[in-house]
């Protein structure tokens, strides 16, 4: 009898969470008066489902940022507020790409806008704020924030395969330049696997200074050439 009445209870506990669940669903797509619903499609150039891609918009008025993840069809849907124009972007790894300017007009009563973001993001991005000690391979503080962008971009993307690559400038031995680019590398794909991204998903490799990004007859070059990337080598 006790297991019975247990059991029944376990059963409407789920049934009153499946109710809170749903009803909590409802009002959050539910447009107020002053905001529209905009459906978006995310893809590709040659129109690829993008899923789980961070889109953000940022509102001209307000300054606010509105967040979506788009699903496994590249779709999402988010409520914004009319007369008001977005500043529309995509997260590329550790930092926002802009995409396009979506505006939504003022209009009486509840309408849904249709919005599609085509785009193909670069398979090698240079990661800005990183940053290490002179000489070495050990992170700087200020590096973290970048760092737990990455982080949380590849947590999203949870089947992406990255490579981690260290360049450096001329200055120096050739061959100690090429084990400290190793040596960076590895340093940031030990922080990452630290905080929880599977080892197996992130080459680390060094290439001292044979891939020059700009010149090294300038410090600005040499500051440039001196660089972290991340490679996309598969989503």
């Amino acid at each position: 009898m006790n297991t019975f009445f247990s059991k029944k209870a376990i059963f409407c506990l789920f049934a009153i969470f499946i109710l809170m669940a749903t009803n909590t669903f409802s009002q959050n797509t539910t447009p107020a008066e002053d905001e529209a619903t905009v459906k978006v499609t995310v893809t590709s150039i040659d129109g690829k489902p993008r899923k789980n891609d961070e889109i953000t918009f940022i509102s001209s008025k307000s300054g606010k940022t509105f967040k979506i993840v788009t699903d496994a069809l590249g779709k999402s849907i988010i409520l914004l507020k009319k007369a008001d124009k977005y500043d529309v972007y995509y997260n590329n790894l550790n930092e926002k790409e802009k995409v396009q300017q979506f505006e939504i007009p003022q209009s009486e009563g509840k309408y849904t806008l249709n919005l599609t973001l085509k785009y193909d993001p670069p398979r090698t991005i240079t990661l800005k704020n990183v940053f290490f000690d002179t000489g070495k391979a050990s992170l700087r503080p200020e590096s973290f924030a970048a760092l737990n962008d990455l982080y949380d971009a590849l947590k999203m993307k949870a089947t992406m395969i990255v490579e981690i690559a260290g360049h450096t400038d001329n200055v120096g031995n050739k061959t100690a330049n090429q084990l400290l680019s190793e040596q960076r590398a590895m340093s940031v794909k030990n922080y990452l696997t630290k905080k929880g991204i599977d080892a197996k998903r992130i080459i680390a490799k060094g290439y001292g200074d044979t891939e020059a990004f700009a010149d090294n007859d300038s410090n600005e070059g040499k500051q440039q050439n001196r660089r972290t990337e991340v490679r996309i080598i598969s989503e």
